[in-house]
């Protein structure tokens, strides 16, 4: 019986140490995440793909997506390159779903109605629409 609440514990430890390491961990089957990937913030690109969001806000919260950034080479931007497998500090737009994984990647802005077209031909979107 120890031994079990032992192994169950050592088990949970690790399920929040790799959470830690996970940047998108916390949005897993709550939210589809943007990522912005971008060299440096003065870059154009990363303004324009800003710009365009920020201009459809309401579509974002209907389709319940957050947006992160991974701008320039600090800690937590390195972290979620390499969460996604970005190796080096390139533009880089990818949609990831909410199991986690990438869905779409672009090495340019994306255009709202070319992203929100990618998440609304998916399954668990359209369950949410019907609901």
């Amino acid at each position: 019986m120890v031994r079990e609440v032992l192994t169950m514990g050592a088990i949970l430890i690790a399920g929040a140490a790799a959470a830690a390491d996970d940047p998108l961990a916390a949005h897993r089957w709550k939210a589809r995440v943007v990522v912005i990937a971008a060299p440096a913030a003065d870059d154009p690109r990363l303004v324009r793909q800003r710009t365009d969001l920020a201009s459809v806000a309401n579509g974002l919260r209907e389709r319940d997506i957050t947006v992160m950034e991974a701008v320039g080479d600090g800690v937590e931007a390195r972290r979620l390159r390499a969460r996604l497998g970005l190796e080096e500090p390139a533009f880089r737009v990818l949609l990831v779903g909410k199991d986690g994984t990438v869905k779409r990647a672009d090495e340019r802005p994306v255009s709202p109605d070319a992203l929100f077209a990618t998440i609304d031909a998916m399954p668990m979107r359209r369950d949410e629409m019907q609901r």
